[in-house]
């Protein structure tokens, strides 16, 4: 019978199941979320019969990238460490198991923002003292919060982290004033309370002020001193401590942002409790110690003020000087036979590299000075914004 000849057709190739790699996707829209991510919104192309499993992007200049890559919902947030001023595009391939596809387009550009770290100490005004009674507590110092490496911020809690922020953008800033103490008069028994500092999202409270022969104290960044055998007002957590019992005829220190305020002496002589005592940071180069709080009134006299710019508190024989020292933060004393001193205003400090400029807008009072490899910019009144370039 006839032999029928071969062809010599080559069997055709479909790979998995008939389906390919799938088709580019196409970049819609890019946008900057922050000064470290950008966000992409895309459009798959067609799988061709194998479901896409993961997306791919790179960037030029090409930097490590981090990303979902399942995220196949036509939205993608890529964080990178981008550098200052340069402008980056990206491209996209998607894959399924098959295999890779080509590369999108490339993005149109973007320049995510340059940052900057700042390092802060923000205090906040302290509180006034109460007077004119024999029993009136010392005021609280004003509320500390620091993000000074190995130091503390208040409570003895642990210093917190810098502000990462971004150049050329402003940010609040307020630096509180201190509480004004008891008037002189009759039934002038308690001041009022600090006001709070501010820088960008960090709020210092302002401190306490301290209680009246008929007037409970008030807490603060920390709290003021009883009166009238009744306790000392509250702290405020990682910002100051509470403030000291009152105790017969002597009223107890307010609290400090390291330790609580004294009590006063419960039987005579009677002693006004010792103000609470503040925190030492080195911001600055050099040492010094802030947000001390005032000591109580008592008909004997008083302990000594808070280390920290807390003031002295006064007696039936003296009219002491009893305000908190300007620009600490310190609480006012309190005093049994004339008004109750005032809060010492607060500050807001800011530490940043060297390379940077700050611009401080009106309404601020204000100096910069170098200190090793970074600049520090005490701020010691008003408010307005900041920003730098």
């Amino acid at each position: 019978m006839p032999i029928v000849g071969s062809r010599g057709l080559t069997p055709r190739s479909y790979g998995f199941g008939g389906a390919g790699k799938p088709q580019s996707p196409t970049i819609n829209s890019i946008s900057v979320a922050s000064p470290t991510s950008v966000t992409i919104n895309y459009t798959l192309g067609a799988n061709r019969g194998a479901p896409i499993s993961t997306i791919g992007i790179t960037s030029s200049p090409s930097i490590s990238l981090s990303f979902t890559n399942t995220d196949l919902d036509g939205s993608v947030s890529v964080t990178g460490s981008f550098a200052a001023n340069t402008e980056y595009t990206f491209t996209m391939t998607s894959t399924n198991a098959v295999g890779t596809s080509d590369a999108s387009s490339a993005s149109s550009s973007v320049t995510p923002a340059p940052t900057i770290s700042v390092t802060y100490l923000v205090i906040a005004g302290g509180g006034g003292g109460g007077g004119n009674s024999f029993n009136t507590g010392g005021a609280g110092g004003g509320g500390y919060r620091n993000s000074t490496s190995g130091e503390q911020s208040g409570a003895q809690s642990s210093a917190e982290s810098p502000l990462t922020l971004s150049l050329g953008t402003n940010y609040a800033v307020t630096v509180g004033a201190g509480g004004t103490g008891a008037g002189r008069g009759v039934g002038y028994n308690v001041g009022s309370s600090g006001s709070n500092s501010i820088f960008s999202s960090i709020t210092s409270t302002g401190g306490g002020y301290g209680g009246g022969q008929y007037t409970a104290p008030v807490g603060g960044g920390s709290g003021g001193g009883g009166a009238a055998n009744g306790g000392g007002a509250a702290g405020t957590g990682g910002q100051g401590r509470n403030g000291g019992s009152g105790q017969g005829n002597a009223g107890g220190g307010g609290g400090g942002a390291s330790t609580v305020g004294g009590n006063g002496t419960g039987t005579g002589p009677y002693y006004g409790g010792a103000g609470g005592t503040g925190l030492s940071s080195s911001i600055t180069g050099t040492a010094v110690t802030r947000g001390g709080g005032g000591s109580g009134g008592g008909t004997n006299g008083s302990f000594s003020p808070g280390a920290g710019g807390g003031g002295q508190g006064g007696n039936s024989q003296s009219e002491a000087t009893v305000s908190g020292v300007v620009n600490t933060g310190g609480g006012g004393g309190g005093n049994n036979n004339s008004g109750g001193g005032n809060g010492g205003a607060g500050i807001v400090i800011l530490r940043y590299p060297n390379t940077r400029t700050i611009t401080l807008g009106a309404g601020l009072t204000g100096s910069t000075s170098n200190v090793s490899s970074d600049k520090v910019t005490t701020i010691t009144a008003g408010a307005g914004n900041v920003s730098w370039s």
